[in-house]
């Protein structure tokens, strides 16, 4: 089986491509600032998702023999 790194070779390859033309500037510079505006938003998601919800758990006042730090 071939490793990922010669498949990843062969798609970057240039093929032939009818009609195909350069991207223009604004064009570029626009998709530049769009997928960094939706990697922001994914990053924020991420963050807000992640953040701790609530008050903090409160001790039980159990007493635990097999847990260190807890009895």
């Amino acid at each position: 089986m071939d490793p990922p790194g010669y498949l990843l070779f062969l798609l970057l390859l240039p093929g032939s491509c009818s009609g195909c033309g350069t991207l223009s500037l604004p064009l570029l510079a626009g998709l530049v600032a769009a997928d960094a505006v939706m990697s922001l938003l994914i990053v924020g998601v991420v963050f807000v998702c992640m953040r701790p919800h609530g008050r903090p758990a409160q001790e039980d006042g159990r007493v635990y023999i097999n847990m260190p730090g807890r009895g």
